[in-house]
């Protein structure tokens, strides 16, 4: 009797929660009852025959996480420990490999690691597919349930099977966790007045971070600029506008969104107080730029507030929004497209630099698992960033011949 009241409370709540949906929408209610209907059967069933009792809690998860699977890779539910662990990835600190993965074409895939954490010192690339963890098969796994089997107590060891394209198989890697502190901001003086900075992800600290480095460069004979997003995952729609606030004039479009629900059309705008409307700048960026990276990027493009230069991005166009749940889980829900000043939608596709620059896979590993110890000297052996010091060059000798009433050339 207690089973059978459970599915039919259950039963009763699903009705009123999405049937009223529905009615609003203008669709069937009573094809939606009956749907429901169907769904609390099957939990009867299963909770009455299945081999082994299963409790009420688990099977609820379980269907939630099977309906946001069936949606898009980028939906997911998060139970209350995900979703505690969610919000502190975003302050910037949590324990694991310091890896950002998604689903795409439905296989775990590596989007980018974060640069000096063990799964960059390892050598997991971007595109890198991840098939098992801990020898647990990856097919059909929730993105959350995979995020979550690769986190835990730093010092402890977990092996992620890549299979990476050239490999005639998979191959292990044994890594260790480590209590990931993500640092924003890393900066450099490249000489002649040309500063790099490197923002590795977008979160709650990342605009003031961004803000404090570009001061100190600025104090120091800041000319032009070197940002570099490269294998910068993404993270905070917030973070990324407010960094682009930076480099654009005041009341310019930084994105805006599109979702099926009217609060989701938003358009976000610079109202920075201090910035560097006018500073020359190259934008780095490569296939693990992905998210908030080409939110900025696509933005500075439009404009033609920066020259881009690089590679082509991953191409994750969507947004998901946190939506918390009563009892401390939440859902990890897609609910609108981002689009660039100029209405492009990069969801698939990915940001195409203005000047196209590749570097060999081969190279990217060997220096990575063997890295520089001299960050400056790693920087003179970049070609990507020795080329985007060339673009600055080249923009100062055609900002220097031509009058000042005339636009600003873009070099090609």
């Amino acid at each position: 009797m207690k089973k059978a009241f459970v599915i039919s409370a259950l039963l009763v709540v699903l009705t009123l929660s999405l049937g009223g949906s529905a009615v609003s929408k203008g669709t069937d209610s009573g094809a939606t009852y009956e749907q429901l209907r169907l769904f609390t059967e099957v939990l009867s069933i299963v909770q009455n025959q299945y081999v082994d009792e299963v409790p009420p809690k688990d099977l609820i998860y379980s269907a939630i996480k099977g309906t946001l699977r069936g949606l898009d890779p980028h939906s997911s539910f998060l139970d209350p420990e995900s979703y505690r662990e969610m919000q502190v990835e975003t302050s910037g600190s949590f324990g694991g490999l310091g890896i950002e993965i998604t689903l795409k074409d439905d296989v775990l895939t590596v989007v980018a690691p974060i640069e000096g954490t063990p799964a960059y010192r390892a050598g997991l690339q971007t595109g890198d597919r991840i098939v098992k963890i801990d020898g647990l098969s990856t097919k059909d796994m929730q993105l959350s349930d995979a995020v979550k089997r690769m986190r835990g107590k730093p010092g402890t060891k977990v092996t992620v099977t890549i299979a990476r394209e050239g490999w005639t198989e998979p191959k292990d890697f044994e890594i260790a966790r480590e209590q990931i502190r993500v640092q924003s901001v890393r900066a450099h003086d490249l000489g002649g007045g040309i500063a790099y900075l490197k923002l590795r992800q977008f979160q709650e600290q990342s605009p003031g971070d961004m803000s404090a480095a570009l001061d100190k460069a600025s104090k120091a004979g800041m000319k032009a600029l070197i940002l570099d997003l490269r294998n910068n995952p993404g993270g905070l729609l917030t973070a990324a506008v407010e960094v682009t606030e930076e480099f654009i004039d005041d009341g310019k479009l930084v994105v805006y969104t599109e979702g099926r629900v009217r609060n989701q059309n938003m358009r976000f705008s610079a109202h920075a107080k201090k910035s560097y409307p006018n500073l020359p700048m190259v934008v780095l960026v490569n296939q693990g730029s992905a998210s908030a990276s080409e939110i900025v990027a696509g933005a500075l493009q439009d404009w033609g507030r920066a020259i881009i230069v690089g590679a082509q991005t991953f191409g994750k166009g969507s947004v998901q929004t946190i939506i918390p749940l009563s009892d401390g889980s939440g859902l990890r829900l897609t609910t609108a497209k981002y689009y660039t000043p100029k209405g492009r939608s990069i969801h698939g596709k990915g940001i195409t630099p203005d000047i196209v620059v590749e570097i060999p896979k081969e190279t990217a590993v060997r220096d990575r698992v063997q890295p520089v110890l001299d960050p400056l000297e790693e920087l003179r052996k970049d070609v990507q960033v020795q080329r985007a010091i060339d673009v600055i060059k080249t923009m100062r000798i055609i900002e220097q011949q031509r009058p000042a009433t005339q636009v600003q050339a873009r070099p090609q």
